[in-house]
């Protein structure tokens, strides 16, 4: 998503986007709810009358702003069909006049809101900064030329390139030739703690010809130990290691049609919503005074602030409620104030669909709250 201008203060203003990839309108679909006001370029129907008195029909171009009532997301064509009363003065379109803005890639609108909430503002940032959904790294090298790249559902960044002169391996000269290959992996590795977010990335791949991906490997291992780096060492089951014919970024695209390369990063971002979401039965089958779901259940444990893992449901921020979807934010901030990690579910993932058959919100507790538990069984008793 290209973020075109944004003027927001205090909550209030609107901000003009260009949906870029069929992502983008999902999280337009997220931004926009009912009681926003769109600004977008339409095709109208309008009737002209002659100088005679004759009329006829004819479709123009034109720029509408309408207050959205209904929002229907067509997800097999990634287009936004948004349906309101125009709002502003326009020569062909009455004012309170109902029209319907169809929104699609490539094509600018801006949106306006009463009131920008912490959910909305982080999809924004969510949507134009692609190192916030990049959940794959890789780092494509040969003896002297790395780059390091960060790899979206939708494009590939390079965050970096190192080009260091390594003395070749002749008689006398190993010891340079040894000393130059450690400042090249060094250099590397710096490359990888600067632009890899360990939070967000699940897979880093390294690929190169020969065994240059093994001995880099194995240099950052034994730098991490020595310089007790617990960033590298808690993350280094994410490095995979895998064939490269170059360390030339357009190797990138052989290594991403590796089948073992494929499996691995496949939908690595649903994949996570399936571990959080497995860990929170085992948690409910195991220690069930430590795992609640339902909305009720969920805000009394927020109270005590007792939610280590909050899983939330994406559909929950689009209910027509502006009450309800007040709560919900206040609760997703409350968690992280609370030092809380708060998972948000796509309810397009199966994950997502398997949480909404528990309401669309759960939570995994630092301690146990059996009194909740004595709350349901009353309340049973009482049905």
């Amino acid at each position: 998503m290209k973020l075109v201008h944004r003027d927001i203060d205090k909550g209030q203003g609107a901000v003009t986007l260009v949906p870029e990839e069929p992502e983008d309108m999902w999280h337009a679909y997220n931004l926009i709810a009912e009681g926003d006001s769109v600004k977008s370029s339409t095709i109208r129907k309008v009737q002209i009358e002659s100088a005679t008195g004759s009329s006829t029909s004819s479709r123009v171009r034109t720029t509408l702003t309408i207050t959205v009532e209904t929002i229907d997301f067509d997800t097999q064509a990634c287009m936004l069909r948004l349906k309101g009363r125009n709002i502003e003065e326009n020569q062909h379109v009455k004012m309170g006049a109902y029209h319907t803005l169809d929104l699609e890639l490539n094509r600018k609108f801006s949106l306006r809101k009463v009131e920008w909430d912490s959910i909305a503002l982080e999809r924004i940032e969510q949507a134009c900064d692609p190192t916030k959904s990049a959940d794959v790294a890789a780092v494509i090298m040969q003896e002297g030329l790395a780059h390091v790249c960060l790899i979206t559902s939708s494009m590939t960044l390079i965050r970096a390139k190192i080009d260091v002169t390594i003395p070749r391996k002749r008689k006398g000269l190993v010891q340079q030739h040894e000393k130059g290959l450690a400042k090249f992996y060094e250099q590397v590795m710096q490359a990888i703690l600067r632009h890899v977010n360990f939070d967000v990335v699940k897979c880093v791949l390294v690929a190169s010809p020969g065994f240059v991906r093994d001995q880099f490997f194995d240099y950052m291992l034994q730098a991490a130990v020595k310089t007790d780096n617990k960033l590298l060492l808690d993350n280094k089951t994410k490095f995979m290691l895998v064939h490269a014919s170059s360390g030339f970024k357009h190797s990138l695209k052989e290594v991403l049609q590796d089948a073992a390369v494929m499996s691995k990063i496949c939908d690595t971002k649903a994949a996570s919503e399936v571990k959080a979401l497995q860990q929170f039965y085992a948690v409910l089958q195991a220690e069930p005074a430590k795992a609640f779901y339902g909305k009720g259940h969920v805000q009394r444990a927020n109270e005590a602030q007792a939610i280590e893992s909050l899983l939330i449901s994406d559909r929950l921020f689009r209910c027509d409620d502006v009450k309800q979807r007040k709560e919900y934010v206040a609760l997703v901030d409350a968690v992280r104030e609370a030092g809380g990690e708060v998972r948000m579910f796509s309810s397009m993932h199966l994950s997502g669909e398997q949480l909404e058959q528990l309401t669309g919100i759960a939570a995994i507790l630092r301690f146990p709250m059996p009194e909740l538990e004595e709350e349901e069984e009353d309340e049973a008793e009482q049905e």
